[in-house]
C-alpha cells in the first residue's frame, strides 16, 4: 500500500505554531500536507515550518472559519482520501495505513474517524451531537470494533475525496463548532455509512490548536452558541434558539462564575452568540476577524 498517493492530509492554523511540529512528525513521509493558515501572527514562522517539512502552505489575511478554509485545502488536493486533521493531534504509527486498508475492506462507507484519545491516553469518542436526535446516541468510550456511527469528529475526519465533492464540503456559513457534525449528517444522508476504525490511533490534545486566553476563549464561546442554533434549524432540530439560549442562561447561574472573571466572560460570550443568532440565524456572512 503506497500511502504518500492515495491521501492528502489538510489542516487548519491559528497561532498554532506549538503543536504544529509534532503533528507534521506523525505524518508518514511523503504524505501530500496542506497547512490552511487562517490569519496567525507569526506567519513567517509558519512559512518557515511548512517549507523545511515540505507541506504546502495556503495563506489567508482574514480568519475564515475552519470549515471555509478545509475547503481550501480539499480544493487542491487530488488524491482518492482527504485527512482532515487538527494541528494539536498526532498520528500513532500505523494510523494512516489503518484507515486506507479499512476504506479498502469497507468499499460503501464515505468517511470514518480513528479511534481518537485525550493526551492522557483515555477514550476521547464522539457519541451524540446537538444536530441528532437523542435515539441515536452511543454509549461511551470507544466501540470494541469497527462499526458504523452517527457522527465523526472533525479532528481526525478522514472521507474519500468525490464523497466530500458530491455533499459540496464544509459549510462556510459554520465559522466554527458543529461544522463536522453537519458534514458527517450530510454525508450519512446523502452518500454512505460513516465508520469508526478501532485499529487507527489518533492522540487530540484538545483545546490546543490556537492560543488560549479569556478573549480567545469568549470569542469561541461566541461562535460556539451561534453555530448551534444555525446547525439545528438547518438540521431541523427541536427549539434551536431557546434551548442555546437556555444553556447559555444555565451557564450563567452556576456558583463557579460568581469567582471567575474569565469563566463569567466566556459564559456572557455565549449567551451573546445565540442571541445575536436572531437577526441572521447564526450565518456567517463573511469573516469574523
Amino acid at each position: 500500500m503506497t500511502v504518500p498517493s492515495r491521501v492528502t492530509i489538510v489542516t487548519v492554523s491559528h497561532d498554532s505554531l506549538d503543536v504544529l511540529p509534532a503533528m507534521l512528525d506523525s505524518i508518514p513521509h511523503g504524505t501530500p500536507t496542506s497547512i490552511v493558515d487562517n490569519a496567525s501572527r507569526d506567519v513567517a514562522a509558519l512559512r518557515s515550518l511548512a517549507a523545511g517539512w515540505g507541506a504546502r502552505l495556503i495563506e489567508s489575511p482574514v480568519n475564515e472559519g475552519f470549515g471555509a478554509a478545509c475547503n481550501r485545502g480539499a480544493k487542491l488536493a487530488t488524491t482518492e482520501f482527504l485527512l482532515f486533521l487538527n494541528p494539536d493531534a498526532v498520528l500513532a504509527p500505523g494510523a494512516l495505513e489503518q484507515l486506507l486498508a479499512a476504506a479498502d475492506r469497507y468499499p460503501l462507507a464515505v468517511a470514518m474517524s480513528p479511534r481518537l484519545a485525550n493526551a492522557d491516553g483515555s477514550p476521547s469518542f464522539k457519541r451524540n451531537s446537538d444536530l441528532m436526535p437523542r435515539s441515536e446516541r452511543m454509549a461511551r468510550g470507544w466501540p470494541t470494533a469497527d462499526c458504523e456511527v452517527p457522527v465523526l469528529c472533525g479532528a481526525a475526519l478522514f472521507v474519500r475525496s468525490k464523497d466530500f465533492e458530491a455533499v459540496c464540503g464544509f459549510d462556510p456559513a459554520i465559522f466554527l463548532y458543529h461544522e463536522d457534525d453537519d458534514i458527517a449528517r450530510r454525508l450519512r444522508a446523502q452518500r454512505g455509512p460513516l465508520m469508526f476504525i478501532r485499529a487507527a490511533l489518533v492522540t487530540h490534545v484538545g483545546g490546543a490548536s490556537s492560543e488560549q486566553s479569556t478573549e480567545a476563549d469568549a470569542f469561541k464561546a461566541f461562535h460556539h452558541a451561534r453555530s448551534r442554533v444555525y446547525g439545528r434549524r438547518k438540521h431541523r432540530m427541536a427549539l434551536p434558539f431557546a434551548s442555546t439560549l437556555h444553556l447559555g442562561l444555565y451557564g450563567l447561574l452556576k456558583l463557579s462564575v460568581l469567582t471567575s472573571p474569565h469563566l463569567r466572560a466566556v459564559r456572557w460570550a455565549y449567551l451573546r452568540g445565540g442571541l445575536s443568532t436572531w437577526r441572521d440565524g447564526g450565518a456567517m456572512q463573511e469573516s469574523a476577524e
